[in-house]
């Protein structure tokens, strides 16, 4: 089972309403993702999934992570698997990175694979 499927595994999909908030938003087909919270091995399900369900229809993603407490590899995973995907359409965009998280974009290298805003 690839990045992005649509089966739920039932045990990554507990509550974590509390931990991550993601709000989704469009104009047209450009679709953005407001990431609230913590960005986990546990949340990032949720945000996996809300992903998927445009990838198809979207010609460019935005991450709004001025929000974002955290994030992991786990993560970041997610967020790799939406610009590996969109590749072909756009460049993903992250806006508004706290300090902390900004960091861990930088250790790893991630903020070169998008459009850091």
């Amino acid at each position: 089972m690839g990045l992005f499927s649509r089966k739920k595994d039932a045990d990554s999909t507990a509550d974590n309403g509390a931990l991550l908030t993601v709000s989704v938003s469009n104009v047209g087909t450009a679709y953005t993702f407001d990431v609230a919270g913590r960005l986990d091995t546990n949340t990032s399900p949720e945000l996996e999934e809300k992903v998927g369900e445009v990838l198809g229809e979207a010609s460019k993603l935005t991450f709004e992570l001025g929000k974002l407490e955290y994030i992991s590899s786990a993560g970041l995973r997610v967020l790799l698997g939406a610009a590996q995907a969109m590749e072909e359409k756009s460049k993903v965009s992250v806006c508004n990175v706290s300090d902390s998280v900004k960091e861990i974009f930088e250790l790893t290298g991630f903020n070169r694979l998008f459009d850091m805003q």
